[in-house]
């Protein structure tokens, strides 16, 4: 409890930021769902969400290094304030792409500022539940904002305001703090060549919960409020659908630490296209029935992401997974990004239901692609398999989010972050064992 205590002003913070993330996106998919706005444009406004956030990661390491973690915070929170309310000033679908980006641009700077100070004023021993803390007040701030519709179903301006006074109150701890800046910033180095060869199943699962999650946080409210839902009534599905997200963290790190990964997530794959189905299939779902089969279709998609970065961190080096943590989110960020257009482009020629078509078509493609038997252990690490950390499921993180891993050596991650590890161009040699001649199948562990 102290720990928690000591950083209770970052994770306010981050609690603000994520009721105001969370209860936009839904915001605007029920907005133009009222304006009989079909659901490409709702899957491009949370692309370019993803865009941003994708962008914010680069652009975020430059202002900081520039002038600042306060400063860049701030700057970045009163962009992000402005372009809330600029949803409210300009009624035109194109400029509301604009803006999403430039939310999620300010977003990620946002998070990379307090990960940073998370980072270095945790101690190693800490870092579990500091971690866990950061995790907490994501998803809760994800639920409180769906929550929100429920005690104030309207749709009027007085939702963005509330949805800019959270980012405005976001700024007050951090603006006020007495504590000492983190060191400034350097970009992760990224190695793309060597994770695709190295750990190909775990990019694809990455890609995939990509995919689904870009969908979902997209294209889930409009999808409830065709199946007859008031605006309250939606609120309540997406945030039982968030909670399940939270909810299977704990047991899925139970079973993350004793079962075969890659076999978890085959089955996680399997489960999630069958518990999908009904909701494909099924034109008008009852309420009773709708809440519990998206709670469960939820609890298997949230599952993806956090088994996917178990799986790879098992077959790579401690001083490649600040890396790795940076390719992870970008693939992610890619499939989050195509994901709202597809499903988006699906559901205004087909139905809403084809959403949920969508994640049981993806399910199905990552149950055939994630093959366990193929995983030669060539690769794989000493310490493996390496303790299971919940993580956020979205890309509410930046690369430095691997510092907060308790499984990550405090030092590799310094020497990584300052460019003192592997150059991206290095060879992949595993410790133990040499790899085969020519980088071939063999060389895939994962």
């Amino acid at each position: 409890m102290p720990t928690l205590v000591a950083f209770r002003a970052l994770y306010f913070a981050t609690l603000m930021m994520l009721i105001g993330s969370g209860l936009l996106s839904t915001y605007l998919a029920l907005r133009l769902a009222a304006d009989h706005v079909d659901g490409l444009w709702v899957g491009a406004l949370m692309a370019s969400n993803y865009i941003g956030l994708a962008l914010g990661g680069k652009l975020g390491h430059r202002l900081i290094g520039r002038v600042g973690h306060i400063r860049a915070y701030v700057a970045c929170a009163g962009v992000v304030t402005a372009a809330v309310l600029g949803h409210g000033l300009i009624d035109w679908l194109p400029a509301w792409l604009f803006l999403r980006m430039l939310v999620g641009v300010g977003m990620m700077c946002q998070y990379m500022v307090i990960e940073s100070w998370l980072s270095e004023q945790a101690e190693a021993s800490q870092r579990g539940k500091v971690f866990a803390g950061y995790m907490a007040a994501s998803y809760l701030g994800l639920i409180l904002g769906q929550l929100v519709l429920v005690v104030h179903p309207g749709l009027g301006l007085e939702l963005l305001m509330l949805v800019a006074l959270c980012f405005a109150l976001c700024l007050v701890p951090v603006a006020v703090t007495r504590k000492i800046h983190p060191a400034p910033l350097r970009p992760a180095p990224l190695e793309p060549r060597f994770f695709f060869k190295r750990v190909p199943q775990s990019l694809t699962t990455t890609l995939v919960s990509g995919l689904v999650m870009g969908s979902f946080y997209g294209l889930a409210p409009l999808y409830a409020n065709a199946q007859g839902l008031a605006n309250e009534k939606v609120g309540l599905f997406m945030g039982t659908c968030i909670f399940a997200g939270l909810l299977v963290q704990w047991p899925l790190g139970w079973l993350s630490d004793r079962k075969d990964r890659a076999l978890l997530i085959r089955i996680a794959a399997i489960l999630l296209a069958l518990a999908a189905l009904p909701l494909a299939l099924m034109p008008r779902v009852p309420v009773e029935w709708l809440l519990p089969l998206g709670f469960l279709v939820s609890m298997l998609q949230f599952s993806l992401y956090p088994l996917a970065v178990a799986f790879s961190n098992d077959h790579v080096e401690a001083e490649r997974r600040v890396s790795l943590t940076a390719m992870l989110l970008i693939t992610f960020g890619v499939g989050a990004s195509i994901g709202p257009l597809l499903s988006g482009m699906l559901m205004k020629w087909v139905g809403p239901n084809l959403l949920y078509a969508f994640i049981s078509f993806c399910g199905v493609i990552l149950a055939l692609r994630v093959h366990p038997g193929a995983v030669t252990g060539l690769h794989r690490v000493d310490e493996a398999p390496l303790h299971h950390v919940p993580t956020p499921d979205s890309m509410t993180s930046s690369p430095l989010v691997a510092a907060l891993d308790p499984r990550v050596d405090e030092q590799d991650v310094q020497q990584q972050m300052q460019g003192g590890g592997d150059s991206p161009g290095t060879p992949a040699v595993d410790a133990t064992e040499p790899s085969p001649p020519g980088g071939n199948e063999k060389g895939r562990d994962v």
